[in-house]
């Protein structure tokens, strides 16, 4: 089934259940996705890779939007986007926690030879493809640099 079907059928139970939250943060991926369908090049359905970085792309917002709202002391928008925050993370896959993510890139850095921080960027290529979707980029970058030194 794909990522469009499942937002569907999501966004019909949340219409039942009356859930403003859900329905909010679902009308939005389905929105991404719609937009992502119709535009230039694409063709018919989008791809596992491309809904997921779609979703990625929508977690990464509510996360960013988040963060400047509890600085801001606005928690009534914070509630928010923490809501669609927690719907939008269903659809992802489970992300790595930091230890998988560091001994998923000691494996990397062997894979590909890497000697020191001139080699960050075959490492990086290389873990960007394996753990897309399924570990923070930020904290992937940070982790790669803490271990080529």
């Amino acid at each position: 089934m794909s990522l469009k079907s499942d937002i569907d059928s999501s966004i019909k139970e949340a219409m039942k259940a009356k859930d403003q939250d859900s329905l909010r943060a679902l009308r939005s991926i389905k929105s991404m996705i719609l937009l992502a369908e119709t535009s230039e090049g694409q063709q018919g359905e989008l791809s596992k890779d491309t809904e997921l970085k779609l979703l990625s792309k929508a977690a990464k917002q509510r996360k960013e939007s988040l963060e400047v709202f509890k600085a801001q002391n606005r928690a009534d928008l914070a509630s928010v986007e923490e809501a669609e925050l927690a719907i939008i993370e269903k659809f992802l896959p489970k992300q790595l926690n930091e230890d998988e993510i560091k001994s998923k890139l000691q494996e990397i850095i062997l894979k590909v030879g890497a000697r020191g921080p001139q080699d960050m960027g075959k490492v990086m290529g290389v873990a960007t493809k394996e753990l897309a979707g399924i570990a923070d980029g930020k904290l992937v970058s940070t982790l790669v640099k803490t271990l080529l030194v």
